[in-house]
Order: structure tokens, then C-alpha cells, then sequence
């Protein structure tokens, strides 16, 4: 009969994703996140299997947040809330790029720059994260145009891309160094930059 672990696995994930965050996949050592986690080197392969397998649970994770914060944000109804949700999801953005001031970045991105030229598990997990955050933003976008708050002959594919590289950009840009107050105007003026249906301009 096997013996049950005697760790907190999602304790150990958190502290192993810290250690990933902070340098890196080929900054971090398996040594450093035995000494993270109080583990010894064989437990973590026993769990979790190598290095490359435990940062792939750890970025997979991370890109299940992503889409779940989105979800949290822009899901839901009624339509007449639509735009409303749209520029609560972009302003929160901002604003943890915002209160970022040690410019860590997301780990998504971080992972993405460095690994998914040569490893197809991040790209592809990557791409399946930003398709559903397109397809979010696309749905929230369609229901404010059914609202009238958004120009309904406008394409929502288009505007739903254009605010995911607004989202994806502000983090990058703002770990770059921007200033958090440029990194809210950006927001303010995505959002301003929708079409609206004539009468609503500026509204």
C-alpha cells in the first residue's frame, strides 16, 4: 500500500512557482526548490517528475488563473452590464501592472519569452490561454453591441483582439518601467477607443 505524502502539494506548487517566477525556468535549480519547499530532490521527482514536468504543472496553473480571473470579470449577465464588466477587467489590468513595483511581470508571459520558441507544451498551452481570453472579451463585446453601447456594426473578433493585446501590452510595457499612471491612461483610452453607436460617443 502506498504511503500517503506527507506535504501540502499546492503549498509546494505556490513555492515552487515563486522560485520559477523570480529567475526564471533556467535560473532555477531543482537545489533551490528542495530548499523552497523543504523537500528533498526525491520527493520532488516522486511527485512531480523533473524539472521541465514540475514547470509545466506550475505554468499550466498559472494560465488557469489567467482565464479564471477573465471569467470572473467578464462572465455574466444581464447584456446592459456588458461594458461596464469590459472596463472593470481592463482597469484591474492596469492596475496590477500598476501595484507591480518589483516588475515581476506575469509568469505566463515570462515563460512564454523564454521557453515556448523551443518547447511546444508552453506554446501550446499559451495559445489555448489567449484564445480564451479572446473569446471572453468577444463575447462581452458582442453583448454590449446587442445593449447599444458598442457600435454594432463593428467586428467583435477585431475589437476583442485589440483589447487582448491592450491587456497583454499594459504588462509588458509596465514591467518595461512605464510609469503606473501611463499604464492607466493606456487603459482609459483603449476603452474610450471603442466605437460607440452615434449618440454615445464619449458616453
Amino acid at each position: 500500500m502506498a504511503r500517503p505524502r506527507a506535504f501540502d502539494e499546492r503549498q509546494v506548487l505556490e513555492r515552487a512557482r515563486e522560485e520559477f517566477w523570480a529567475t526564471g525556468y533556467a535560473g532555477t535549480r531543482m537545489d533551490d526548490i528542495a530548499t523552497a519547499t523543504g523537500l528533498g530532490k526525491g520527493s520532488l521527482y516522486g511527485a512531480f517528475g523533473d524539472k521541465g514536468k514540475l514547470f509545466h504543472r506550475v505554468f499550466g496553473d498559472w494560465c488557469t488563473a489567467v482565464v479564471e480571473v477573465a471569467e470572473e470579470r467578464l462572465a455574466g449577465d444581464p447584456d446592459a452590464e456588458a461594458l461596464a464588466r469590459l472596463s472593470a477587467y481592463v482597469h484591474l489590468m492596469a492596475e496590477n501592472t500598476a501595484a507591480d513595483t518589483e516588475r515581476r511581470g506575469c509568469l505566463m508571459a515570462k515563460g512564454v519569452a523564454e521557453l515556448a520558441q523551443h518547447d511546444p507544451a508552453v506554446a501550446g498551452r499559451s495559445a489555448e490561454t489567449m484564445t480564451a481570453l479572446l473569446t471572453l472579451l468577444r463575447t462581452e463585446i458582442g453583448a454590449a453591441q446587442r445593449h447599444g453601447d458598442i457600435d454594432s456594426a463593428a467586428d467583435p473578433e477585431r475589437l476583442a483582439a485589440l483589447l487582448l493585446a491592450v491587456v497583454r501590452g499594459i504588462e509588458a510595457v509596465g514591467k518595461a518601467g512605464l510609469a503606473p499612471e501611463t499604464v492607466r491612461t493606456i487603459a482609459d483610452t483603449a476603452l474610450a477607443a471603442l466605437p460607440r453607436p452615434q449618440g454615445k460617443e464619449g458616453a
